[in-house]
């Protein structure tokens, strides 16, 4: 196996125990333990220790999503029919780990993990926004993935608690913050064309800086 390979394996020996020992040094001896690899091998696939084997399930993660749409054309739907696709695949690939994904969202907390709690959402949302045929490259660019990365933490921590049947109360949750997020910026954008066509004196319209969740490449699109 290749490195990857051998990461993959470890890190999936290792997320049962998490959600028992937190990211300790226990649950990962326990991976490496139980990865069904040589010791030393599995012992040498995460150097780093716990913040490196987060970024590598966060990543494992990702393409696991990806791989999940690929039977989903990006030109299927409205935008927020895909936006919401992708991020109900990407919680769902972590359904058998709810709980070490609980204690992964303490162990991000900490102040000092910060940069990789932002690395890794901005790496979600990123490949979201491909994956949905987003081509922008515009000021919104980082509006909507910083828009959407809302969207996405609090969809998660609802998941989390959710207790009903597929987790139909989340997947309800979302459709509404990505309606909220896809609807603000229109009316934004309706009110400055109706000031703009009352040529106020000094009136000027603002950049265009809003984070349209709703467009593709700068252009309006309907929820």
């Amino acid at each position: 196996m290749d490195l990857q390979e051998i990461r993959d394996q470890v890190m999936l020996a290792t997320l049962p125990h998490v959600a028992f020992e937190g990211w300790s040094e226990a649950a990962l001896r326990a991976g490496v333990a139980e990865c069904g690899l040589p010791r030393a091998d599995a012992a040498l696939a995460f150097t780093g220790g716990a913040a490196e084997m987060i970024a590598h399930w966060s990543g494992w993660s990702d393409r696991r999503m990806l791989l999940a749409l690929q039977d989903q054309p990006a030109a299927t739907g409205t935008t927020g029919e895909r936006i919401a696709a992708a991020v109900r695949a990407r919680i769902e690939v972590n359904a058998p780990w709810r709980e070490a994904v609980r204690r992964t969202l303490s162990y991000l907390a900490l102040p000092t993990h910060t940069p990789l709690a932002a690395r890794s959402t901005y790496a979600t949302v990123d490949a979201i926004w491909y994956a949905c045929g987003d081509t922008a490259t515009d000021v919104s660019f980082y509006g909507k993935r910083a828009t959407l990365a809302a969207v996405y933490g609090a969809t998660v921590l609802y998941w989390l608690e959710d207790q009903s049947d597929g987790s139909a109360d989340t997947w309800a949750f979302l459709d509404r913050r990505l309606e909220d997020a896809l609807r603000l910026p229109r009316l934004r954008r309706q009110a400055e064309t109706w000031l703009a066509g009352l040529a106020l004196p000094g009136w000027r319209s603002a950049p265009r800086a809003d984070a349209d969740l709703g467009s593709s490449g700068g252009e309006p699109t309907n929820p």
